[in-house]
């Protein structure tokens, strides 16, 4: 029998703007220590009896981006399962599910979203155990938090009658996040949880209560399955299919509803970090009660967090305040507001505006571009391509190309010419032209782009090659 770590990267994580992007959501962030969420995830079984490498489920414009950070903390995964769009956690556990039960059909799937901070991995490590025992029964087991204080900002678990032999009960029921009086009664009573959103079952277990409860998430997530095909190493599940799934939660679809539900109380700290409050509460603090990162100036400071992340950020007089600065954004908001920040980033999508979507650096398989500049019929750019990488053989119908070598070797395809230049080189790629840049050496290469025409945005682009799969079908 083989445990198999399910980590479920989905969700924008939009309460923690402006760092957490839509093209670079909070999984992929360091927020508390040097990890990033996602690898501390990837890393919460390892050393356990049984455990085998994780297998990710996470949206098709993150998969360089997870396998790359999987890579760094030495990991091999199972598999990187990828959604053409997000469908709620029933559908992304359903495809994982139907993967495994083909892969190891003796699995027990231990099911983690990639954005929770658990510090105690042995702790952890020892309620998962007990999961997966009450999972080899054919119990759909979920972790209950032991809440020490009147939280209104989880779902709560109502504990059942104890299992005989084990530390699991049955689930009484499930409750949506309370006011404050009820959560004081929940407290009070010793008899509720949070609901962690973390779940241990066996991949048959979980197809049969899917297809009992909710037969057309299983059915369409079959069909994704069957229309799937492997893309570099990732699994590209079909997409019209998977797009015709209900889209519903793990806990809706079945939890609340099977016969077979347990919960194992977990004591150990968790924190699904939810909005800046939660980084705050669970990140080293100085002794006026701030936590900050990066370029920080306080005097009279109480009680904050801020982040700089690239100039110098100076408070004064300030306190229990929120202060996130990146390259693009500035967010300022009193700690007890933090859940509004979801406004914001509703009015940028309302003015069709980019900063809920991507960083100023943008990530691409082949490296990142930074915007530097814009103007009028204009933009310059800082591309970085990392050795061996190559962008996709293209043309734009309507922006020119100036491209100078800072750094590295560039390999250049233009119309029908293939030349290299080196540093301080340059070249001019014109309207229509197809043409593609590589990088044949062995470190990083480093341009600066200058972009001229009546229209900028990144769709005009018509890709004809592309070692990545992104030339459309």
């Amino acid at each position: 029998m083989k445990i198999y770590p399910v980590i479920l990267t989905g969700g924008a994580g939009s309460r923690l703007w402006p760092l957490s992007r839509e093209f670079f959501p909070k999984p992929l962030l360091p927020l508390v220590g040097d990890r990033t969420l996602l690898q501390e995830s990837a890393l919460r079984l390892e050393g356990m009896d049984g455990a085998a490498p994780p297998l990710f489920v996470c949206n098709e414009e993150h998969r360089f981006l997870v396998a790359e950070q999987v890579s760094e903390v030495g990991g091999e995964p199972t598999g990187i399962i990828l959604e053409p769009e997000g469908r709620n956690t029933a559908p992304a556990l359903t495809v994982a599910a139907l993967y495994l039960a083909e892969k190891a059909p003796d699995a027990v799937m231990v099911v983690m979203p990639a954005d929770h901070v658990i510090p105690d991995r042995e702790a952890f490590q020892k309620v998962a155990a007990e999961g997966v025992r009450l999972a080899e029964q054919g119990y759909l087991v979920t972790f209950g938090v032991v809440p020490d204080r009147p939280e209104t900002g989880y779902g709560y678990i109502r504990k059942g009658g104890s299992i005989e032999g084990t530390g699991g009960f049955e689930v009484s029921r499930f409750v949506e996040k309370p006011d404050l009086e009820k959560a004081q009664e929940y407290l009070a009573s010793g008899e509720f949880l949070w609901n962690s959103g973390i779940f241990v079952m066996r991949p048959d277990r979980w197809i049969e209560e899917i297809g009992e409860y909710a037969s057309g998430i299983l059915e369409a997530c079959q069909d994704a399955i069957a229309g799937g095909r492997k893309d570099i190493d990732f699994c590209r599940i079909g997409k019209e299919a998977f797009l015709a799934s209900p889209s519903d939660s793990i806990d809706y679809a079945v939890m609340e509803k099977t016969s077979r539900a347990a919960v194992v109380p977990m004591s150990t700290d968790w924190s699904d970090v939810g909005a800046w409050s939660a980084i705050w509460d669970v990140s080293s603090k100085d002794d006026t009660g701030n936590v900050t990162q990066g370029d920080v100036l306080t005097h009279d400071v109480k009680g904050s967090l801020i982040l700089a992340q690239d100039r110098c950020v100076a408070a004064v007089g300030v306190e229990d305040m929120v202060i996130v600065e990146t390259s693009d954004a500035i967010l300022v908001a009193p700690k007890e507001r933090d859940q509004e920040v979801k406004a914001i980033v509703s009015q940028l999508k309302e003015a069709g505006r980019e900063e809920h979507r991507f960083h100023s650096r943008v990530y691409r398989p082949w490296g990142d571009y930074e915007g530097i500049d814009l103007g009028e019929r204009y933009q310059v750019k800082r591309l970085t391509v990392k050795p061996g990488a190559s962008l996709s053989l293209q043309l734009h119908h309507h922006r020119a190309e100036h491209w100078i070598v800072v750094s590295g070797t560039a390999r250049v395809t233009k119309g029908d010419e293939v030349f290299l230049l080196s540093e301080n080189e340059s070249t001019y790629i014109p309207i229509g032209v197809k043409h593609r840049l590589e990088n044949p050496g062995t470190i990083p290469l480093e341009i600066i782009e200058v972009q001229s025409g009546s229209y900028l945005g990144e769709d005009d682009i018509v890709r004809f090659e592309d070692i990545y799969d992104r030339v459309p079908n």
